[in-house]
Formats: structure tokens, sequence, C-alpha cells
């Protein structure tokens, strides 16, 4: 009896050991794609989403379906409706701050992202806790709240934007 509790002690010691060791391969991992393709990926679609809840109550009830053209993304697009829609897509945003500030991440114009700057770490922290307030707003289906914080999101894109995107051309990352 003793051995099969010094046993299990063991394989219980083992395991939490290995769920505690951090695999941290894909922080040297180069990236996939430039920093607009991920915005193009992740960011303006799910931005957006977030945005429609401005003219559109996620609670109503979705339409009836459809006839779809037989493609996969015709047949599976109505799957994720109501407030899963805003709730994900704020998730997406909340998640996605280690991709865009992720070391050797280029431009599309073939520059290195300005991944180290203090300021585009400070935006990308910024757009990380305004989608953290949207997707609690979004769990609580309070499409008041979740419209007013787009103007947060929107915000905190702009503020980026107005430095990296736009002006000056010496800072610019397109």
């Amino acid at each position: 009896m003793r051995s099969k509790n010094l046993t299990a002690a063991v394989v219980l010691a083992a395991c939490a050991a290995i769920a505690a060791t951090p695999i941290n391969a894909s922080e040297h991992e180069e990236p996939v794609g430039n920093l607009a393709e991920l915005m193009r990926a992740i960011l303006f679609p799910n931005s957006n989403f977030l945005f429609d809840v401005q003219m559109t109550d996620p609670g109503r009830p979705p339409d009836p379906a459809e006839e779809g053209d037989g493609t996969v993304s015709s047949l599976f697009s109505g799957i994720y409706t109501g407030w899963q829609v805003p709730q994900q897509a704020a998730l997406a945003l909340a998640e996605v701050e280690p991709l865009i500030v992720k070391p050797d991440r280029m431009c599309q114009n073939g520059t290195p992202a300005p991944v180290g700057a203090e300021d585009y770490r400070k935006y990308a922290k910024q757009l990380t806790e305004v989608a953290k307030k949207i997707y609690a707003a979004a769990r609580e289906e309070d499409r008041d709240t979740v419209s007013e914080l787009t103007n947060d999101l929107a915000g905190a894109c702009e503020d980026c934007h107005a430095i990296y995107r736009r002006y000056p051309e010496s800072l610019r990352c397109k």
C-alpha cells in the first residue's frame, strides 16, 4: 500500500513539474506574416465585429439561414452567432499583443516593425486592456458598454496608426 502511495506521489510530482515548465518555443520562432498581414487577418475583422455592435444587437434572434452556395465557408458561416461573435472578437484582440510585438516582425514594406519602441508597446498594451474590457462587457451581454468601449478601441488603433502608419515617413510601417 505504501508503495502505491509513493508511486502515485512521484507521478503527481512529475506531472506538476511538467505542467509548471513553460514552453517558450514560440518566442524563438520567426513570425510567419508581416505586421500588415497580421492586422488584416486578426485585428481588422475582429475590430469590425465589435464595431457592428453599435448598429446590430447581438442578442436579437438570428435571421433564418439562407440556402448556401455549397462552400465550406457558407456552410459554417452561421455556427457562431449572437453574443459569441463580439465575445470571440474581443478575445482575439485581447490575446494578440504577443503577436504584434513579436521580435523579428516585419512591416509590409520590408522594414522591421517597431516592436521594441516604448510607445508602440504602450499602444499594444492599450489595445489589450480595452479588448479585455470589451470581452467582459460582451460576456455580460451589455451592448451599451460594448458600444461605448468601441470608441476606446478606435482610439487605441488611431494612437498607434497616427505614428506608425501615417506619419512621419521615417517611422512609417506599411
